[in-house]
């Protein structure tokens, strides 16, 4: 039986499930702390109004329409556990009634860090490409194994966004000594220069860096903004790490500028996922490719639970989120990035 006296939390978190973000020990205090009732996102228009009116906490990012979240009389806190806040409720209603709309993007930033630096080495030392030669008896010894390798170390580094994401490589990048610049039109400049980052121009960054990484999140602002113009600004032979969203890049030219070896590039997000079998990027000389598996790891998952379940016991006192991210009622409604289909 349902039990009325505890607060209800509405699941509808597709594609991601109570079960992958929840471990079961937090799974077991979630429910023996709310009322859970899970649903399919298409499903929630159509709950009876008073399931709808006891809703306190919503976990998923499902659209909703004003008339739903007007019924959702009760409603305190949206988690969005899908990591990119989507253009898909009236956010403007929810903020003027105070609600939060919050997201566990978070979890993600120290793992797609990782994985960022680890393209950044290969594509500098050609690791990868190194390895299939030497399974193929193709390997080149010592220095002729090196015509076109450099170091990370004391390079020029550009960001393209400093966010979460950004601030969690950039820490990574201590050890090596390199020269940081950063261009964020969100972010004031002293921001950028309290993270040991040097606040540029989008032209300083692209011309001036060794390593360029794309960390942006796609906006109704940016969408497809680094195209051939900006990919012949880079140095001959820089390298291009895309992963963030692939919205922000012009695929086509970025494929070009491969193709033509004015630049390498890495990506772990592409315009369509899965890739259709016989796009061009799959056999792409210089291009290093991640099939969107950089922050997908368990640990991540397991810690958005953990960031829910401390958030509400906040709010179920009265004070406000602090782990998870707040929506900002000024940017909120600029994101553009495609829902995830799959974890």
């Amino acid at each position: 039986m349902p039990d009325h006296n505890k607060p209800l939390v509405l699941s509808a978190p597709r594609p991601r499930t109570l079960d992958l973000i929840f471990t079961p020990e937090a799974l077991a205090g979630l429910r023996a702390e709310n009322e859970v009732i899970e649903v399919e996102p298409e499903e929630i228009a159509a709950l009876a109004p008073d399931i709808l009116g006891r809703v306190r906490y919503l976990i998923g990012q499902p659209a909703l329409s004003l008339q739903t979240l007007e019924a959702m009389v009760s409603l305190r806190c949206i988690f969005n556990v899908e990591g990119n806040l989507l253009d898909n409720m009236p956010y403007e209603h929810l903020f003027g009634r105070g609600v939060h709309v919050v997201t566990t993007s978070q979890v993600f930033a120290e793992p797609v860090a990782e994985i960022g630096l680890a393209l950044a080495l290969d594509l500098a030392r050609g690791i990868t490409d190194a390895d299939l030669a030497f399974r193929e008896g193709r390997e080149l010894w010592g220095a002729e194994g090196n015509a076109s390798a450099r170091l990370l170390s004391g390079a020029d580094i550009g960001f393209i966004g400093f966010g979460d994401l950004g601030k969690a490589l950039n820490r990574l990048l201590a050890g090596f000594r390199a020269c940081v610049k950063a261009f964020d039109p969100w972010l004031p400049p002293s921001v950028l220069r309290e993270s040991g980052v040097e606040p540029a121009t989008l032209d300083e960054v692209l011309s001036g860096s060794d390593v360029v990484f794309v960390v942006a999140s796609v906006t109704s602002e940016n969408q497809g903004f680094l195209d051939a113009g900006s990919f012949a600004r880079m140095r001959q032979g820089a390298a291009l790490i895309l992963l963030s969203r692939a919205g922000v890049v012009d695929f086509p030219d970025l494929i070009d500028a491969v193709r033509s070896g004015h630049i390498v590039a890495a990506s772990d997000v592409f315009p369509e996922e899965p890739l259709a079998l016989d796009h061009p990027v799959r056999r792409l000389p210089g291009f290093l490719r991640s099939a969107h598996r950089a922050g997908a790891l368990d640990i991540a998952f397991k810690r958005m639970g953990d960031m829910v379940l401390e958030d509400m016991a906040l709010m179920d006192r009265g004070l406000p989120p602090m782990r998870c991210k707040r929506a900002e009622r000024e940017t909120v409604s600029r994101m553009r990035s495609k829902p995830v289909e799959r974890n």
